[in-house]
Formats: C-alpha cells, structure tokens, sequence
C-alpha cells in the first residue's frame, strides 16, 4: 500500500532562513527553555517517585506527556546538532525515566505516587494510555539519535503490560484511550524493534474504539452524549465526519492510517480518506488550524470557523501535520503535502515566537482589543511563556527538528521533493544513489535551483507542483528538453543523472485574494492575501488604523518589500486601500450616519510572524471591494 517513507534525519540539511533558523531557535531556545519549565514546575523530579501528600508539584496525570515531548525533541535535535553534553543529558533524563518504572512494567508518575489505587480505573479523561505513548515516541526517538536501548526497551515492557490489561479477553479491559495517541506510539514502537505484537496492540485500540456496548458508558458511567468529543461515538470505520476535540480526533486518525498501512485494511484507510476530507474541505482554516471552539476544544459542525473565536490549538496543527505526512507517504498524492505545507509554514510556526520562548495555545485569525475572546489585556491574544497545560510548547519542541525529514519522502527507486526549501539530500537508494542541492529563497521566491551533486543508478525524482501556482510553473533541465510527466501533481524525471545535472523549476508566485465559501458567513465580503504557501494578515504595528474598517481593492497590482523589523527577506504585501468611518455622532445606531472614504496604504506579514514585534491587532481576513 506504501509508496514512500519519511527519510533518517542524518540524510537532510536544512539551509534556507525560514525553516533552518526555527530548527536553530529550537534548539539554542525553546528546548532548554522548556526543560527549565518542566523542572520549576515539578516535571522532572516526578520521576524521582519522592512525592508525599502535602508537597508542592503534586505530579498531574499528563505531566509525563509533557517532559517525554521535550525529550523526543532533545533526541531528535541530537541527531542535528551532536553534542557529548546534550547526549549525556539525554541519557541522565532517560535514566531518571527508566528509575521510575514499576517492577510489573507500569510507568506513570501521578497514579504511582498519588492515586496508585486508581490505575485505569478512569481511562476516559486520566491520560495514562496519552502519557505512554509520548514516552514511546521519545523511546524511538532516542534509540534512532544514539543506537542505545535501554529506553526502547523499558517502554516495551510498558507496552507489554498493558497488553495484559487491555485487549479482547474476558479478563482485560475491553477498554481504549480518551485521549489517542498511543496508536500511531505503538505503530512506530513496532517499527523501531521490528515486534508486530505492538502493531496488533495498536490495531485493537482502533477497531475497539466505539463498539456497543460502549465501554466508558458501561464501566465509567458515562452519557451517551460525552462521546463524541472522544470520537468514540460509533466504530472508526463507521465514522464519516471530523468531530469532538480536535487533537484526540487528528492523532487518532494518524494512528489509523498507520496501522491501516502496516496491515494493508484498505477499509480502514478509507475510512481515514473520508475523515481527511471532512477535515480539509469543511473544518479546517485557512492557514489549517483546525478546532473552532473552545468548548471541548472541538471541531464543532461543517463550515463553523469563527475568526475571533476560531481555537486551532497549535497542537491540532502538529497532528494534522502528522495525519498528512502519513497520508502523503502512502498514496503519493500532492494534495496531503499542500496541506502539510500549509501546517508547517502558518498553523504550527505562528504556535512559537521567532526568540523560541513564548508561545500560542489557541491561534484566532483576527485579534482585536475590541472584541477579543481573551482577557490577557487591552490587545486580547498574547503569547505566552508557558501554560499550566503546557502540550503546545512541549510539542514544538519535539515537531521542530523533524520539519528536515517531512520536506522528502523516497522509496526504493525514488525520491520526492515535497517542500523545495533551500537544502541538501544524500540518498543512498536500492537502486541508486543521489545527492543533490535544492537553492532558492523559497518559501518567498518560487525560483528553484536543483544541482546533482553525486549520483549512480537510476533514481526517479519527484517534484511537487503547489495546488497555490496554479498550474503556472516552468522548468529547464540542463542542456536538455526533458518532458516530465506530472503524476498525482508531481512532476516525475525518469533518467539516469549525472553530477553536474541542473534543474530550474519556477513556480508562479502572485498575490492571491482568497475567498470563502458562502457557507462560511464570518467571511462574507471578505478575502484573505496569500502569497506562495504563506498566508497573511494585517497587524496594526504596520497599519495605524482600525483594520476592521478597512477595504482592500482586489483589481490592483500588489507590490513586496522586505517586512520591517522582522528577519531579513521577510516578504511584506503594500497596496492601497479604503479606509471608512462611520460616523452616528454618539448614537449606538443612525438612520443619518456619515460616511467618509479614505484612501491609505496597507501592509500585511505572514501570520505566522504576527505578535513578534510588540502587542498588536491582527486581521487574516479583510472586507474588499
């Protein structure tokens, strides 16, 4: 069923100054940054098991989720930045990890110090299966940066026990995670140590989740009503429509493609085709975030996507990023890397400030001191330097440094450009070699340079044509009038390279004014600028006017200058605009309001950067005429 795989991290170098430099903040910022976090908050020393009643940091049920997060991205950043002192620090924090595990497998630090009475006796909202699967992943993670197992194999006897408890006997919990993610763990826990039983122990969660008689409402006295938000409603391959909280639901579908891959359930993978729609074609922003209520965290019915209140946790972008990854690699179709595209570069990157240490939970796509949602002050929506639910910022800090590894996907014969950022692949294939330098100023600039530096055998590339260009590209291979077919949006060069072999792409990069569907009212009359895989907002540093008021001409030429005070060739989009006032000479409402037009010029940055050069108002979508 596969047809690509997500290359070893060692076989990529980032060079271009959006995606490298956040990978380069990550590491010298925001992972130390949240390791202090994680041990002034009592995270750390958890795992020490010295916890009595009456401390202080009583250890919560997801904290362990949050320091295994961290720890995956310091293995991860390991493999892109080695250092002795960061190994040994690894290895100290593992050891630590290791030291807290129970002599039957059990490995959780809230129920074995706090509530050791209460293992699983409240799986729906206690996390512990969610906290298993973060410590496997940071397992994986640290075998792959050092070749050690000691941490691989400490979370197989977790998996192990908790394969005693649930499962189909009459004897085990006939029980699956309220809060998913242990699938897609268990699935790259199989991988990792080549052992199918953990892929079966995924493949039960999954064709477990939502058989009658429900579990949770049987054992846990739960409402019919509350499972929903779970996607535990109905069984997973009877589930036709994204809903209920939106990171649970777009883990759980990453872990169904997973093991529909490893199994080859074209069923279920169906299933995750239609959820993919539901998502993408009726729930999801512009710039993909993806929850549009902050009540469940939820992705609530179709076309409900309010800007001000629009939630798009940034961790519902991370695992739709994931879901689409996986998607990609096993259809090799284009449109699951247009969205990953759009998660990496405007709905995860804007989750994390351009110094590494401040960050958004939520991401609304206007932000106004008028009529905000939030109550941080006058300018509404903050960034923040740490929440007391702190998934997001731990979460960035493990997605970060494997942005290098999702820009490709190879096989055994071949390789795919999926992002075409400045940088280096080396790929040592079955059926040949290459190593090739993508240059360019992507994602501001659609010229690309591709410069075969070594090469042997035969190696198909695959470059991806952006659903944004239109089908408005150009290519030269050099000193030659090469024909590439276009297959599921890739442009497909079949031959035999040669060092020295040049091909230039151009990919059109006009200013685009992007529209709603009519069936989302919030944006009627409205239009969004985007640029490239870049969306953009207006933000009241650069427009000292109530933007609301604002009409953007969409008949005219737009032009690009460099942003102001933001890194170096950062685009911004200027043109010109309509400026109204309304005035009602003090009255709520007029029948004789007086109207004047103004005409002034507008400047818009990619939203991802919003809120990186001082509090501010921010507007994605604009009324036009």
């Amino acid at each position: 069923m596969k047809k690509w795989s997500t290359p070893n991290l060692h076989f990529v170098k980032l060079n271009d100054d959006v995606l490298k430099n956040r990978i380069q903040t990550n590491s010298e910022k925001t992972i130390p940054t949240n390791i202090e976090k994680c041990q002034e908050t009592g995270r750390i020393d958890s795992f020490k098991l010295e916890w009595k009643e009456g401390k202080p940091n009583c250890p919560h049920v997801f904290w362990d989720s949050d320091f295994a997060k961290v720890l995956e991205g310091l293995a991860y950043d390991l493999i892109l930045f080695p250092s002795e002192k960061k190994k040994k620090l690894l290895n100290q924090y593992v050891d630590l990890i290791i030291s807290a595990q129970q002599e039957d497998g059990y490995l959780n630090t809230h129920f074995t110090q706090v509530e050791p009475d209460k293992r699983w006796t409240n799986i729906f909202n206690h996390h512990e299966l969610y906290c298993a699967g973060h410590l496997m992943e940071a397992a994986v993670a640290h075998f792959h940066a050092t070749g050690q197992r000691n941490f691989l194999d400490c979370m197989c006897r977790y998996a192990d026990y908790i394969a005693t408890v649930f499962g189909p006997a009459s004897n085990q919990k006939h029980a699956y995670p309220g809060h998913e993610e242990i699938e897609l763990a268990l699935c790259r826990l199989a991988d990792a140590t080549n052992n199918p039983k953990y892929l079966k122990l995924a493949k039960y969660f999954i064709d477990e989740r939502g058989k009658k008689p429900n579990y949770f409402v049987t054992n846990e006295n739960l409402p019919e009503e509350a499972l929903e938000n779970r996607q535990m409603h109905k069984p997973v391959r009877e589930q036709h429509k994204a809903i209920g909280h939106a990171v649970r639901a777009l883990y759980l579908y990453s872990g169904m493609a997973d093991t529909a891959e490893r199994t080859n359930d074209t069923e279920l993978f169906a299933a995750c085709e239609t959820l993919w729609q539901s998502v993408t074609e009726r729930n999801m922003y512009i710039t993909g975030g993806v929850g549009s209520t902050r009540i469940g965290e939820a992705i609530a019915k179709d076309y409900y996507l309010p800007n001000v209140t629009a939630y798009a946790e940034t961790c519902a972008s991370i695992a739709a990023a994931f879901f689409a990854l996986r998607m990609l690699n096993i259809t090799g179709k284009a449109t699951y890397a247009d969205i990953l595209e759009r998660e990496i570069y405007n709905g995860i990157l804007s989750g994390v400030s351009l110094d590494g240490v401040k960050f958004f939970y939520e991401n609304p796509l206007i932000n106004d001191q008028m009529i905000s949602n939030q109550n941080h002050n006058k300018f509404g929506h903050l960034r923040q330097p740490w929440f007391q639910t702190s998934c997001c910022p731990t979460n960035i800090c493990r997605f970060c440094p494997q942005i290098g590894s999702m820009i490709f996907s190879c096989n055994e014969n071949s390789i795919a450009v999926h992002i075409p950022a400045a940088s280096e692949g080396d790929f040592q294939l079955k059926d040949g070699k290459l190593n090739f330098k993508i240059s360019g100023k992507y994602p501001y600039d659609g010229a690309i340079t591709i410069d075969i530096l070594e090469a042997s055998g035969n190696v198909d590339l695959y470059f991806r044509i952006p659903d944004w260009c239109n089908n408005q590209y150009t290519y030269q291979l050099k000193d030659n009038d090469y024909d590439a077919p276009i297959e599921n949006g890739y442009l497909v060069f079949k031959r035999s390279w040669e060092k020295g072999d040049q091909l230039n792409i151009n990919l059109d990069m006009k200013v685009q004014c992007m529209r709603s569907n009519s069936k989302l009212p919030y944006n009627a009359g409205k239009i969004a600028l985007k640029r490239g895989p870049l969306v953009y907002a207006l933000e009241s540093i650069d427009n000292n006017y109530d933007i609301s008021q604002l009409k953007i001409p969409t008949n005219q030429e737009f032009t690009l200058t460099d942003a102001k005070d933001l890194p170096a060739g950062t685009k911004a989009i200027c043109g010109k605009a309509i400026l109204e006032n309304v005035s009602t000479e003090g009255k709520l409402y007029s029948s004789n309001a007086d109207i004047t037009q103004q005409e002034v010029s507008f400047t818009a940055i990619p939203e991802a950067l919003w809120q990186n050069r001082g509090k501010s108002s921010m507007y994605v979508w604009v009324r036009s005429c």
